[in-house]
């Protein structure tokens, strides 16, 4: 009989639509807050200050809208680069300020600019006001805003390691010894929407350093472990794991072939058919390893 398929977890039904749902969700969220914000200060002008014309306010919030969305992928990159976690909020807070800054600076320059554009388009000329006070009215704006988008960064990141599993290494226990050395672990535990089960660190085909966080490749799953590159591959068996790009570590049992490139790099193939990148640092250690398993 023809063996069960698999049922495809949440996380995995939902990669196919990941690429669109993250940049839609910041579209929608942002120009249809933008669209809201017009109506409403169209209205409140109607009703208080009939001296700015109708297109005004759409003009305002817009320019405003289409500039955050064009921070997004900065703001992105910046937040993955310095991560809220326990144990290093404090550092990571200090630059998000001075990032917040810098991204409010930008917001406002762009800002002016499209609306500059847009007055002089309509044969009048935009007057922003006073910049020093202008620039900190829009500041104390800018940064409850960069804050809302990164607390919204990191909570989804977060349900999307509590969706594929988050690895740890093995503690010791409260209590007797260790029934594997910690330095050289045999074996990672993995969380995973509640539950618990442990990965053999043989089962691992390769790591990819990522932020802060390794991630572990099993079985076609990835399982972010909080540490650096370096840090766990001192504590990988050095005959079974080999270094082959700086952010890369690949499990030599699962090596197929080497790929020269006319670069001096090289690719990396392996037994279940994915590629990895090897720089030339560390391609000759690679075809020395492969060279030996011929050998024996």
């Amino acid at each position: 009989m023809p063996e069960a398929q698999r049922t495809p977890t949440a996380y995995e039904r939902f990669q196919p639509w990941r690429r669109w749902f993250e940049p839609g969700f910041w579209i929608v969220s942002l120009l249809s807050n933008a669209v809201l914000n017009s109506i409403t200060m169209s209205m409140d002008i109607g009703r208080f200050d009939r001296s700015f014309a109708a297109w005004e306010p759409v003009v305002w919030e817009w320019s405003s809208g289409l500039m955050w969305l064009a921070l997004v992928w900065p703001v992105v990159g910046f937040s993955r680069r310095f991560p809220f976690h326990w144990d290093t909020w404090q550092r990571s807070l200090r630059w998000h300020l001075l990032a917040s800054v810098a991204v409010s600076l930008v917001h406002v320059l762009g800002m002016v600019a499209l609306r500059k554009a847009a007055y002089a388009a309509m044969g009048v000329d935009y007057q922003f006001g006073d910049w020093a006070r202008e620039l900190f009215y829009e500041y104390l704006k800018d940064a409850r805003t960069y804050a809302s988008m990164v607390v919204l960064i990191e909570a989804y990141r977060l349900l999307l390691r509590r969706m594929q599993g988050e690895a740890a290494l093995l503690a010791e226990p409260d209590e007797g010894a260790a029934v594997e050395p910690l330095d050289r672990p045999e074996r990672f535990l993995v969380r995973k929407l509640g539950r618990e089960f442990l990965v053999a660190a043989a089962e691992i085909e390769w790591l990819q350093a990522a932020g802060n966080y390794v991630n572990l490749r099993v079985r076609g799953h990835d399982y972010p472990l909080r540490s650096t590159i370096a840090g766990i591959e001192e504590k990988l068996d050095p005959a079974r794991f080999v270094r082959i790009h700086r952010s890369y570590l690949v499990n030599f049992d699962f090596v197929a072939s080497i790929e020269p490139l006319d670069s001096g790099d090289a690719r990396v193939h392996l037994k279940d058919g994915s590629t990895l990148p090897c720089s030339r640092t560390w391609r000759r250690a690679l075809r020395e390893r492969l060279g030996e398993a011929a050998v024996a």
